[in-house]
């Protein structure tokens, strides 16, 4: 008790202790980043703004909304409230917030590229529909493609996780409040957010593979705006259960106006041991990056770094090298991407491996109608399995090679173990082409050089 009598405020810091705990869970994959607008400082017309203080104003005058009345700075609830008092339609504040949003063509700020470049971190929540942190993440991990899986909620669809957080193939940004559209379905007022909060709650309208990676792992809410109650109710549903019970998780709560809520911060002492509060969104970002990134640095000069497997993109590019393979084989396959396109030459796989059905078939069918070169990857996998996905590939690509001249290349088998050519099961065509043997999908000079020449005459 202090010398008032009354319970201690929480910290609003973190000692050396709670950053080397922090600084282990994330490499242990046990921290998810739920992102709000506080961190979005972009670049305007005006000098630096916080991205949603911006739009409100924008969305004010392409609403024809007059603010004079309206506290500063403004907000989307209060602008939209404004409008709609004035009998104006719902639907137009969704469409004119997205073209604004769309056409301003930000860049991520530079506290979204500091969390980005976290690569530990491989499921990002965010509670704005914008863009901004896939893009930070495709800039700081991609080269800019964007490879990031993007999902999005909104009460009338449902959207969960594509699956559980271990099987995860690439960093997933998941808008918890939907995601910019020309419809209603994403948060732009106050009510809008009271019927995704609603909608979240209940039994059949909630993500569960989602909910269950909240419940279970620790939480960071950096630059989160919420208020209060919003505050306690949010992280009462993050953890499903009363925040008093014991648990082995608990939060952080980053940002610029907690530590000054007295009755907030109140709360979470008597109740929520395990939530820890610190000032300053931007602040946290660049302390927890410059932390994370001085941690990697030994580990880095003890040992060489490994060939960085960068993963397929969601589509696939024009032109792209068609790799099919048996979900066994996805090591080597990642290695022989790696190493084709080293050499510059684009390839594309499948690598959610989802299942099969009447779209993602079309998918498939389309994308080997369009790329370059299409290489079945042959090995003792392919072998055991008589079934598989991937031998309808084969015979896509077969059915496509049945319209080229004679001798018009498009099918490169390659091995990437001691599977015999002669006896392996493949289709009798594929008994007539040149196998090249990659063990453990190791590209050769001679094969990237060999595929490179191919696709020269393509190009032209």
């Amino acid at each position: 008790m202090s010398a008032t009598g009354l319970m201690p405020l929480p910290r609003t810091d973190l000692d050396e202790d709670a950053w080397e705990d922090l600084l282990s869970f994330i490499e242990e994959k046990r921290v998810i980043p739920i992102v709000g607008p506080e961190l979005l400082m972009v670049g305007t017309d005006r000098g630096p703004r916080l991205l949603y203080d911006w739009a409100a104003e924008k969305l004010a005058a392409r609403l024809g909304v007059d603010t004079s009345q309206l506290p500063q700075p403004l907000t989307l609830n209060d602008v939209v409230c404004q409008f709609l008092a004035a009998r104006g339609r719902r639907e137009e504040a969704y469409v004119r917030l997205r073209g604004i949003i769309k056409d301003a063509n930000l860049e991520p700020p530079p506290a979204l590229k500091y969390l980005a470049a976290i690569e530990d971190f491989d499921l990002f929540v965010t509670t704005t529909p914008d863009h901004l942190l896939e893009s930070a993440i495709n800039q700081a991990r991609f080269a800019g493609a964007a490879t990031t899986e993007v999902l999005s909620y909104s009460p009338n669809r449902v959207v969960d996780l594509t699956a559980e957080r271990e099987g995860l193939q690439r960093p997933v940004v998941y808008h918890l409040f939907g995601k910019l559209s020309a419809s209603p379905t994403y948060v732009i007022s106050d009510e809008d957010l009271l019927e995704f909060i609603c909608a979240l709650q209940s039994e059949h309208l909630v993500p569960e593979k989602l909910f269950h990676e909240l419940e279970h792992n620790h939480l960071l809410f950096i630059g989160s705006n919420f208020t209060n109650w919003l505050a306690r109710l949010f992280l009462r549903m993050a953890k499903r259960q009363r925040l008093s019970d014991p648990r082995d998780v608990g939060e952080i709560l980053a940002d610029d106006h907690s530590s000054e809520d007295a009755r907030l911060m109140s709360f979470l002492q008597q109740v929520s041991l395990r939530t820890r509060v610190y000032v300053g969104a931007e602040r946290f970002v660049e302390e927890l990056a410059r932390r994370w990134t001085a941690r990697r640095k030994p580990a880095a000069a003890a040992a060489a770094a490994p060939t960085r497997f960068l993963p397929p993109t969601r589509e696939m590019p024009d032109n792209a090298v068609f790799i099919s393979y048996a979900r066994e084989d996805l090591a080597a396959v990642q290695q022989l991407k790696a190493g084709l396109e080293s050499a510059g030459i684009t390839t594309w796989f499948d690598m959610e491996r989802l299942e099969v059905g009447d779209d993602y078939d079309r998918k498939i069918q389309r994308n080997i109608a369009r790329c370059s070169y299409f290489i079945p990857v042959v090995s003792a996998n392919t072998q055991r399995r008589l079934e598989g996905y991937f031998r309808r590939e084969w015979s896509y690509a077969l059915d496509r090679a049945r319209n080229m001249a004679d001798g018009a290349l498009f099918i490169l088998p390659v091995t990437i173990d001691d599977t015999d050519a002669s006896t392996a099961l493949v289709p009798d065509r594929f008994r007539a082409l040149h196998f090249t043997q990659l063990t453990g999908g190791h590209v050769t000079a001679e094969f990237a050089r060999r595929l490179a020449d191919f696709l020269v005459p393509r190009a032209r």
